[in-house]
Parts: C-alpha cells; structure tokens; sequence
C-alpha cells in the first residue's frame, strides 16, 4: 500500500520491514522484572545487577537498564518526546483473552481499550509510566482502505468475547506465546510535519492514517508500525535527565540491500548515522534512537 504523496527519491521501504526489540530505562530493575513477568508474561532470557532482556518464545523484545531513583515518565497533562507506548502483538484473539483473564485474575483491574476495526487493544503503564498496549490484529481482508489511507477508529473492546474466545481453547495462561512480538511504536513527537518528512520523506514509510495532531506510517500495507502524535508533546523536546526513558527501538529490515536505500535516503537528505556492532544506529529530529537491524523480528 503506497502513499498518496511521493518519496523525493523515488522509494519506499521495504515492504518486508518490521519493527522490532526496544530499549527502556526503569528506576528500579527488580520491581520492573515482577511486573513483566508476573503482569505480562514475558520470560527473563539474560540478566545482571541493572540490565535484563525479556522475550517470549526464546525471542527477545525489551531491554530493560535501571537508572535507579529516575523519575516516571509523565503521563498524560505536559510530557516530553519519547515513547506513548510500546505494543505486543499477540498470534490470536485467544491469545489476547488468556492475557486479559490473567490480567483480570491478578486484581489488576480492567486496563484500557480500544476496538480499532483493524485490531482490538489493551492498554496499560508499567511502573515508571511506559506505556503499554497489548493487542491482535484483525484479519488483512477486514481492514478497510479509503484512498490509500487505512480507516481506523476507537470503540469499546468486546471484552466478554475476547475471554470467551479464550474459554472455548480452555487453555491456562502460561505467559506470552511463542509468536508475540513487538507489532508497532507509537511515539511523542514535537511537531507532524517534520515527523513526517523523517519517517516517510527519508526513511520511506508509507502514511496510512494522518491528522493535525497526529500520524501513522507503515510498511506493505501494514495498519501502522510507527504511530506519531502531539498531544502531550507539542512544540517539546526530549526529557531532561532523571527520567526514565526510550532508549532506542528497531527497525527490522528483510536485507542489505533494503537497509542500503534507506543509508542512501539518510545520506541524501544529511542525516548522520553509525555503524555500531551489525547495526546502524540514528535519531530521528527528537533524539529517538533507532536501530536499523538486517533480520526477521522473529
């Protein structure tokens, strides 16, 4: 699914592409581990005294590094740029009923929601404010596209029908199933407009949803991998020190060659990056960092 405007190079990302692990800072490792293990369901694959890599299925999807006694991130009223939130995608609605029925089962309480036509959403903050969405996606024939721009919205969740869906495998929760991973990213961003010359003009993401106040880009006709707004952020730089934090996401792309045009892309449009350990790492114009990784996401 292309855009309905052009890239200056002539080019899209690969269709291929995906995002994928992400990076937080947290104020204190041990009570974020209970959370996204016994909340959550991720697995704890690596740890030391202040770093620890967490997955489902033997993958990993979040790194987590203590900074110890940062402040939370600000939720909600005047924030910073940075992470909204993060989100899992889950294989199936079953899977997303066994998650919310254990959720539920720990006095948790409802978490948000919202039904997106493409997908039904979950959403919560974990214990330093990260946000969080917990989601499945609609099957691609369900999705409705209106010149080039894919119509989501925001109802209620069924919520009764995703448990039940789940109570009809009679299967218990046993954490996040193999073939979770992370789906999309949604980010704090200062303005539209220059979020949309970075990530569609020079990365090449295709925008499927836009608004004044906020943006949504993909690759091969995904609803969205990269959502951006301004509704907290507007106008905002990056957190001063002491918060915790993003400290950098993925962007999983199927070949060198597929990451070779978007360094040309950068290169054209002066955009400095590096080459650290396999990866090429850049900022978008709010000091996001980005991973720009050769590989499946898994």
């Amino acid at each position: 699914m292309s855009s309905t405007s052009a890239h200056p190079l002539n080019t899209t990302i690969d269709p291929a592409t995906e995002v994928g692990p992400l990076a937080l800072t947290v104020s204190d490792l041990e009570r974020s581990l209970a959370f996204y293990t016994q909340a959550i369901g991720l697995q704890v694959l690596a740890r030391n005294a202040t770093t620890a890599t967490l997955g489902a299925g033997g993958l990993p999807l979040l790194y987590l590094s203590e900074a110890a006694g940062a402040q939370p991130w600000p939720r909600g009223g005047r924030s910073y740029t940075g992470l909204y939130h993060f989100a899992i995608l889950l294989p199936s609605r079953a899977d997303l009923g066994r998650w919310l029925r254990h959720w539920i089962e720990l006095g948790l309480g409802l978490p948000g929601q919202g039904d997106h036509n493409v997908s039904e959403a979950l959403y919560l903050d974990d214990p330093d404010g990260h946000g969080i969405e917990i989601y499945r996606d609609r099957p691609r024939s369900e999705w409705r596209w209106v010149n080039g721009k894919v119509q989501m919205g925001t109802g209620p969740v069924d919520v009764r029908g995703v448990i039940a869906e789940a109570d009809r495998e009679g299967l218990p929760f046993n954490g996040l199933p193999a073939g979770a991973k992370i789906g999309h990213m949604h980010l704090q961003v200062g303005d539209i407009p220059t979020a949309a010359h970075f990530y569609h003009d020079i990365l090449g993401f295709d925008i499927v949803a836009e608004m004044p106040s906020a943006l949504f880009v993909s690759a091969g006709g995904y609803h969205h991998h990269i959502g951006m707004n301004i509704w907290h952020s507007r106008g905002q730089g990056p957190a001063p020190d002491g918060f915790v934090r993003l400290q950098h996401f993925t962007i999983a792309l199927p070949s060198k060659a597929a990451r070779d045009e978007v360094l040309a892309r950068l290169d054209a449009a002066g955009v400095p990056h590096s080459a650290v350990e396999g990866r090429v790492v850049v900022h978008d114009p709010w000091q996001n960092e980005i991973h720009l990784r050769v590989g499946s996401t898994g």
